[in-house]
């Protein structure tokens, strides 16, 4: 997969999320992919001080971005 491939793919995995991120009054946008193993994004709005941010880090926008682009081990909040 290429760069532009890939970072397109990590794209439209956010815009999956963002719908549900913008609910709650936050939002997410991506930052950088290093390596090509590990997404840096960064939460924003309500997210930042969210006590749950990193469970949705975890449990939503890393399994949504894996189902797009497997070869990502790790998503980060910077």
């Amino acid at each position: 997969m290429t760069e532009k491939t890939l970072k397109a793919n990590i794209e439209k995995a956010l815009e999956e999320i963002r719908p549900f991120l913008q609910n709650d009054g936050g939002d997410i946008s991506l930052v950088s992919i290093d390596d090509s193993k590990t997404v840096k994004v960064r939460l924003e709005g309500a997210c930042t001080n969210c006590s749950v941010n990193q469970m949705t880090l975890k449990s939503g926008v890393e399994m949504t971005i894996k189902k797009y682009a497997p070869q990502i081990e790790t998503v980060v909040n910077v």
